[in-house]
């Protein structure tokens, strides 16, 4: 079990642990509560280390390649690995938190400087946790973090396997905050764990997939089965309990993602005495796994496009409006002109109406229009270094926004096929496309060539060749010149053997 000390000298003493710590010939983590803090901290470190030995900067030049073009995020990255350290947040690309990781199990990448996400579910052989920061802002300021965070993050030192004894540090700036911390984490007690089900999305969720999966087929088993939850027991009111699920009962089937018989709530005669069951699109949207409010929205946004023009930033609002893109992007005080301008210039296009400036939703709507802005820079083959000055988005956050993208666009391409949108079908496809490989549109037919992606589409284009018959009719040295031999060998066969394929299936 991890010690916990406090620095007899106050003041942010997390450089100087981190250089006792390397001096010990061991590992560290230092947890801060900001990605900004997490870089800062791990540059200042290395900038008081001197250059270091070829196998730092092997792994500092594979930082670089993670992205096609290296944002300034990973040249920061790089710099700091050059000197055995390393900082790791949600906004790097997921190859260099892998690389960083690995590393720092082999024992080669000597500190981590991290946001609390690395606290949860990896097991890494720090013999010291330094915790710089316990105060975190949020939405009702700046804050203490919960103990459970504070334990999880404290007991990231010692690993058994790795350490016999581990040191959880935490960095104090004052004998008054010294005294509060060891009050709140050092003697305090954890939290109460309170089950998600709790949570509506996650109730909606759940319950249809019950239901769609024939686990339950009458409100009595559906009863049954919630009793035995652990949210049951937490809840002790089953009466108020079963009114919450009614009111999900009521709503899927308002959404038509199930059909029943009103035998099945509490103002019946016979409680229970009705069958629920699936719908067909209820089905679905159980197996695409998205919340069926999200589904909903889905449905009534495919709805308005069936029957007005659409274009490719029509999908991109509609899916950064739900619960699953969240965080969206926050609209500053300075941004709002520009993104009211946006708005006009493409109202017609969006296919949910803008709400009344004095309407609740109306802060939610205008970052769900900034980050479809954003995706829309995307698709426009804006790089990854333009977005992040542009929107502060950095590659890794961009990565699961375009995942979550991909993957709602794909939801709603399977909800128009069964609401028999075929048009829609080939709009959200190509919308999708645009997405996945971040190009104009007059890329496509280049990307289904094996070892093309946005960039090297874009080079054949500009030397006017732009779909695979263009490829096969070019010379080979100029496929070299603009692609390399191996590439342009590859590409070449491959336009070849499509063009065989395609007069197999002519004859």
């Amino acid at each position: 079990m991890p010690s916990e000390k406090i620095p007899a000298e106050f003041g942010d003493g997390s450089i100087d642990l981190c250089f006792d710590t390397i001096k010990k010939g061991k590992q560290a983590l230092v947890f801060v509560n900001a990605k900004r803090s997490a870089e800062k901290t791990a540059e200042e470190l290395s900038k008081r280390i001197k250059p270091s030995e070829a196998k730092f900067f092997e792994i500092a030049d594979s930082a670089l390649k993670a992205l096609s073009k290296p944002t300034k995020q990973c040249e920061r990255l790089a710099f700091c690995l050059r000197k055995g350290i390393a900082f790791h947040h949600a906004g790097l690309a997921a190859k260099q938190r892998e690389l960083i990781e690995d590393n720092f199990r082999a024992g080669i990448i000597k500190i981590i400087c991290a946001t609390p996400t690395l606290a949860f579910g990896l097991d890494l052989p720090a013999y010291r946790s330094i915790i710089k920061d316990l105060r975190r802002y949020g939405s009702h300021g700046y804050n203490w973090i919960p103990v459970l965070e504070y334990l999880q993050q404290a007991g990231r030192a010692g690993r058994p396997g790795y350490d016999k004894l581990g040191e959880a540090i935490v960095i104090a700036g004052s004998e008054a905050e010294k005294g509060a911390i060891y009050e709140r984490y050092i003697l305090g007690s954890p939290e109460d764990i309170h089950s998600k089900l709790a949570v509506e999305p996650v109730l909606r969720t759940y319950l249809l997939s019950l239901i769609a999966a024939n686990f339950v087929r009458t409100k009595e088993q559906i009863m049954s089965f919630f009793e035995r939850t652990f949210w049951a027991q937490q809840f002790e009111d089953m009466e108020k309990l079963e009114m919450i699920i009614d009111k999900m009962l009521r709503l899927l089937e308002e959404w038509e993602f199930i059909s029943m018989d009103q035998g099945d709530f509490q103002d019946a005669d016979e409680v229970g005495s009705g069958k629920i069951a699936a719908t067909i699109m209820g089905k679905r949207v159980a197996e695409l796994y998205i919340d069926p409010l999200t589904a909903n929205f889905l449905i009534n946004c495919l709805r308005n496009a069936s029957d007005r023009h659409v274009k490719d930033l029509s999908f991109l609002h509609m899916v950064s409006h739900t619960l699953e893109m969240r965080p969206l992007l926050r609209v500053k005080a300075k941004e709002t002109d520009k993104v009211q301008e946006f708005i006009s210039l493409n109202h017609g296009y969006f296919l949910e109406n803008e709400p009344s400036l004095y309407d609740p939703e109306y802060d939610e709507y205008f970052d769900s229009v900034k980050t479809a802005m954003m995706l829309n820079d995307w698709i426009d083959e804006k790089d990854e270094e333009y977005l992040l000055e542009e929107y502060n988005v950095r590659p890794g956050e961009l990565r699961v926004k375009l995942d979550n993208s991909d993957w709602l666009m794909y939801s709603a391409e399977e909800m128009a096929r069964i609401l028999h949108f075929q048009k829609l079908i080939k709009d959200i496809r190509k919308a999708r496309l645009r997405v996945q490989y971040g190009v104009k549109e007059e890329l496509l037919p280049l990307l289904k060539l094996e070892q093309i992606g946005r960039m090297r589409a874009r080079r054949l284009y500009n030397n006017k060749i732009k779909d695979v018959g263009d490829i096969k009719s070019t010379d080979l040295m100029k496929l070299i010149q603009i692609l390399g031999e191996k590439t342009a060998m590859h590409v070449k066969k491959g336009s070849e053997r499509s063009a065989r394929g395609k007069e197999k299936r002519a004859d």
